[in-house]
């Protein structure tokens, strides 16, 4: 017979409770987990959650969706607008907005105060022991140690940023090309392969009869004065990408979430910027395989520029490509920082430095009339250049933020999981409007 939401309930508390003792007596005795214990505590976490499973398979729609809005679950429900004119989901998370960061409305959103309010004085308890022999976490963020985010407790959020600061490279490239929007799964677009224009002064006809004779590749020939006008075309190609899944996540302890700045720069500073990093790389160095982008680098049709004579030569002689034959107006170059350093370094006959050497502004201000990408993304060796207007990034879902302690044995250690995920696409429009430039002598 088949048990009732009820009896589910009770198996699942029966078996928590079970689990934290375990963990409680390991925790008041300083010391890792026997083996036994690790044993009985797998047996009774893995019972929690097949009753916890039994749970939601028996309730309806409705009662379901109330659970995981206690949960705090942010699922992307069906999102409506609230009272005071601000997107909200289902479960009562408020979408971003652009005026704050996405830390600082998740700090300060009802669900992240409802989970504060919950523990007294703001605060969780005393320091969780990190068990990574058994679970294999990483770099836990913890309230206590001086090591993580206890040695930052005190301190002003600003100092956190500037630490992680360092750690972290500048990201441009969604500064120029053209961004978009999609609410599907998958984007079609037409990419222009190339062009052939044929147009030229046309005689006017002196004679009604036909031509007598095809001209090459099955032209006709404007014999006897026909008058026929030549044919130009354009070559189109449908091109299909999927929607692409970019995430992360990282633990903390309760006792860290605690604190709404440290949480903020986490977000901000952490979680978001590496969603934004890969998205860069992927933009230009995804190979379209799995659930990489097809980026600049491996479309098919980029034009390719050769070494010759020298940095500055060369780089020039890449515009003039996306001008002459791309028929576009570059609008940036991507460069990797070693490249760069050695055009900074450019001396002339006299030795003296063409960008301003130690005190001039360097190649980040304009090369050749345009503004230089500095970027790990393209190899070392390499450069492009182009007209990134003809490249389109369309936002599916916006980074977006959820906590949950239903990870592994996260709610009777009391750790949460942070994680933070964006969904996207990307597309070349003109592949023959870039230049692929090599950089090496």
């Amino acid at each position: 017979m088949a048990k009732s939401i009820k009896e589910l309930s009770e198996e699942m508390k029966h078996h928590l409770l079970k689990a934290r003792e375990i963990t409680v007596k390991a925790e008041e005795e300083d010391r890792d987990f026997t083996a036994d214990e690790a044993a009985e505590l797998r047996e009774h976490m893995a019972k929690a959650t097949a009753a916890k499973a039994g749970i939601e398979e028996r309730k309806g729609n409705d009662e379901l969706r109330a659970t995981l809005a206690a949960l705090g679950d942010d699922i992307a429900l069906n999102a409506k607008t609230d009272e005071d004119g601000r997107r909200q989901t289902a479960s009562g998370f408020h979408l971003p907005e652009k005026t704050k960061s996405l830390g600082q409305q998740f700090t300060e959103s009802d669900a992240f105060k409802g989970l504060i309010a919950q523990a007294p004085n703001g605060k969780f308890g005393a320091k969780q022991r990190v068990q990574s022999e058994m679970f294999g976490v990483k770099a836990l963020v913890t309230g206590g140690s001086d090591t993580s985010a206890g040695s930052l407790v005190q301190t002003d959020y600003r100092g956190l940023a500037v630490g992680l600061d360092v750690f972290q490279r500048p990201l441009r490239l969604r500064d120029v090309v053209t961004p978009g929007n999609t609410t599907s799964d998958t984007v079609e677009y037409v990419r222009v392969t190339s062009v052939t224009n044929n147009a030229a002064p046309v005689a006017e006809a002196t004679s009604s009869a036909a031509p007598t004779a095809p001209g090459g590749a099955g032209a006709l020939v404007n014999n006897a004065g026909g008058g026929y006008k030549p044919e130009s075309g354009m070559a189109l190609a449908k091109i299909t990408t999927a929607v692409k899944t970019i995430a992360h996540w990282m633990p903390a302890t309760k006792r860290a979430l605690s604190d709404a700045a440290q949480v903020r720069t986490l977000i901000d500073a952490f979680l978001l910027y590496g969603l934004e990093e890969e998205l860069e790389d992927q933009m230009v160095q995804g190979d379209g395989t799995g659930e990489n982008f097809e980026g600049l680098a491996n479309v098919s049709g980029v034009q390719s520029q050769a070494w010759d004579t020298d940095l500055l030569t060369t780089l020039r002689k890449a515009k003039t490509k996306v001008r002459t034959i791309g028929r576009s107006i570059a609008n940036a170059y991507l460069i990797h920082p070693t490249d760069l350093e050695t055009l900074d370094l450019l001396q002339d006959n006299e030795g003296r430095y063409y960008f301003g050497g130690p005190s001039g502004t360097g190649t980040a201000q304009p090369l050749w009339n345009l503004p230089v990408i500095e970027t790990e993304a393209v190899p070392q060796g390499t450069g492009y250049v182009g007209d990134f207007r003809k490249a389109v990034l369309w936002d599916r879902e916006q980074a977006t933020i959820q906590v949950t302690d239903s990870h592994l044995d996260f709610f009777v250690r009391n750790l949460v999981a942070i994680l933070a995920e964006m969904r996207a696409a990307f597309g070349i429009l003109q592949p023959s409007a870039f230049v692929e430039v090599d950089l090496t002598a």
